[in-house]
């Protein structure tokens, strides 16, 4: 009986554990959204932050999209030529990149490349003692390492998003006319035919919010680092997972929102 309760009781510790955290990431952003309005704010960390984010992260979100719209090409006609419906795989290809994979895939790569990077700077500058001078010089850390980070992460995905989109649907075309013989306008006029700009605009709001939480979660977790190097290898590892679930999580929310009807 003492077994049950006692995991019961540990059950209710971490449920307990993951709400005071999810109360702590609330406040945390809302303090560093709340600074956007109150200056000063700190433009070449926001533009170093921007480049950061969406310049140097265009190769490995770029080959990402090229191949996965050529994984779906390929997967899709293996299944419809069954039912001998392959004229169906440009839409599906547009529909998959548009609506799904061009956020979720470019918001992950950037999870892996600049939330790890978020917070290993921001880390090592708390277990480094950089956090506390930057207070004791009158400046406000979350207003000058939080805030333009998070700006930057919402303003740039979407932009990857776009690029993400275009190579997507470029990679399947490329697959259907050179691998599978399509013939490349009737696979062009099926694209166009299928193309819708709600999908483009969901998948760009989604892409903003998964930037959002991305950034969130690097200077989090860089921000409440502790114990050293040790410290710091955690907290980047924190931040990778805890931005990736939250970026999975939301994607299905959102999806249910808009596509449920």
């Amino acid at each position: 009986m003492d077994k049950i309760l006692d995991f019961i009781a540990g059950i209710g510790r971490t449920l307990l554990d993951m709400v005071r955290m999810a109360g702590q990431v609330a406040l945390f952003g809302l303090l560093a959204v709340s600074h956007l309005v109150r200056p000063p704010f700190y433009w070449r960390t926001f533009c170093g932050s921007l480049i950061e984010i969406g310049y140097f992260s265009l190769p490995v979100v770029a080959l990402t999209a090229l191949f996965s719209g050529g994984v779906i090409a390929l997967q899709s006609y293996t299944g419809f030529a069954q039912y001998h419906a392959q004229s169906a795989i440009a839409g599906i290809v547009i529909l998959a990149v548009t609506r799904e994979l061009g956020p979720v895939l470019a918001g992950l790569m950037v999870a892996g490349r600049v939330g790890a990077a978020m917070s290993a700077e921001i880390g090592t500058m708390r277990v480094t003692n950089q956090i506390d001078a930057l207070s004791t010089l009158s400046t406000n850390p979350i207003k000058y390492l939080v805030t333009p980070r998070l700006l930057a992460g919402t303003l740039a995905l979407p932009f990857l998003v776009i690029i993400a989109d275009i190579l997507g649907v470029m990679g399947g075309f490329i697959v259907c006319v050179m691998k599978l013989n399509f013939v490349p306008q009737a696979y062009i006029s099926a694209t166009i035919a299928s193309f819708r700009m709600m999908d483009v605009t969901v998948g760009l709001a989604k892409a903003a919010i998964f930037g959002f939480l991305i950034a969130l979660m690097g200077c989090y977790h860089g921000y409440h680092s502790r114990g050293g190097a040790e410290g710091v290898g955690a907290a980047t590892t924190a931040a990778v997972v805890a931005a990736s679930i939250l970026l999975l999580t939301f994607d299905y929310l959102l999806t249910d929102v808009f596509f449920s009807q």
